[in-house]
């Protein structure tokens, strides 16, 4: 019955013959426009055409040493009971711990830093967030110590929440400065402040750190990143760190509910084995599945492929997100403590 219906066009219909010309001179000049490097619609595209990748480019970074890690402590959490806090510094410090921060005080603090107020003791923090938090803390953290420590709202408050989402303060503001003048004098980094979420009556999200940022003698703030490693390895590969090397990257605040569906995905992304990365050996690359993983991909930061096998493609083997560009990552014994940034 088709073939019937496209005979009597054939013998009395002009568009049919319009119709193929047409075609077949879209199609024709489609190839020729492929041939000569001209861009086409995919459809129009043979299977077999080859198209030339443009090597990603490089983002230079600079490589510095953090002298500031804070971790959360391995017990329960709650804003009626309070959290452990596990922290590790290179030289002496000093842990203020501020509950109930209001997110636009510590916005405030963290621009005027940027803007020349520069924040790199206790003092300052105190002093741009005074009046805008409900408890403070602070501890010194000797430059060998490894021991958890545990702050708490003191129960004669009363606080066992901090209102319905989105939420104007923060649970918890955890603030690492470097104790002494010399070694503020020595290290680029001066300050760290970590965001942490504690789950209360209202939001009983697990406590996860939902920002880190890095402030810097210079007046910069940088956000510390977490990388994304790939899942698939070899017998002989090793699992990243818990606390992942990072590419800080200047940002602004979110919302903390937003923020912690963020750091929920950043937690199950993570594996809780260090053997590999630490000991300098990098997982197998996804693709050629033989050289050691050493590129990072942007803007994902999915960590994958080698060197090889990076100019290669123009979308991440991993989530397909369009590559901008990479850099190198490097590992070795001090993978925790040194970070990259441009």
């Amino acid at each position: 019955m088709a073939g019937g219906y496209l005979i009597t066009l054939y013998e009395y219909s002009p568009l049919f013959y319009i119709s193929v010309v047409s075609l077949c001179f879209v199609v024709t000049a489609a190839m020729v426009l492929g041939w000569f490097g001209f861009d086409v619609p995919v459809i129009l595209r043979s299977s077999d055409d080859t198209e030339s990748i443009q090597p990603t480019r490089e983002k230079q970074m600079v490589q510095v040493t953090n002298p500031f890690s804070l971790e959360i402590g391995s017990r329960s959490a709650s804003v009626a009971d309070g959290t452990w806090l596990k922290p590790g510094c290179l030289e002496h410090c000093i842990l203020n711990c501020f509950w109930g921060c209001e997110v636009s005080a510590l916005q405030r603090a963290l621009q005027a830093h940027q803007g020349g107020s520069r924040f790199s003791t206790p003092q300052h923090f105190k002093e741009a967030l005074h009046r805008f938090y409900h408890h403070g803390q602070s501890f010194y953290i000797s430059n060998e110590d490894r021991e958890e420590r545990y702050t708490c709202i003191p129960a004669d408050q009363g606080i066992s929440d901090f209102g319905p989402l989105p939420r104007r303060r923060y649970p918890l503001v955890a603030v690492l400065t470097l104790a002494e003048q010399e070694a503020r004098d020595t290290y680029d980094i001066v300050a760290s402040v970590t965001v942490i979420h504690v789950p209360d009556d209202i939001y009983n999200l697990s406590a996860r750190i939902l920002f880190q940022y890095l402030l810097t003698s210079q007046g910069n703030m940088y956000e510390l990143k977490a990388l994304f490693m790939s899942a698939n390895i070899s017998g002989e590969s090793g699992h990243p760190d818990p606390d992942p090397i990072t590419r800080p990257s200047e940002t602004e605040h979110e919302e903390e509910e937003a923020a912690a569906t963020v750091a929920s995905s950043v937690e199950d992304e993570e594996e809780e084995d260090d053997k590999g990365w630490s000991d300098g050996q990098g997982r197998d690359c996804v693709v050629c599945q033989n050289a050691a993983i050493n590129r990072v991909l942007l803007p994902c930061r999915h960590a994958c492929v080698c060197d090889n096998c990076v100019s290669h493609f123009k979308h991440c083997p991993i989530c397909r997100a369009f590559i901008q560009e990479s850099f190198a990552l490097t590992l070795g014994p001090a993978v925790n403590n040194e970070l990259h940034y441009e």
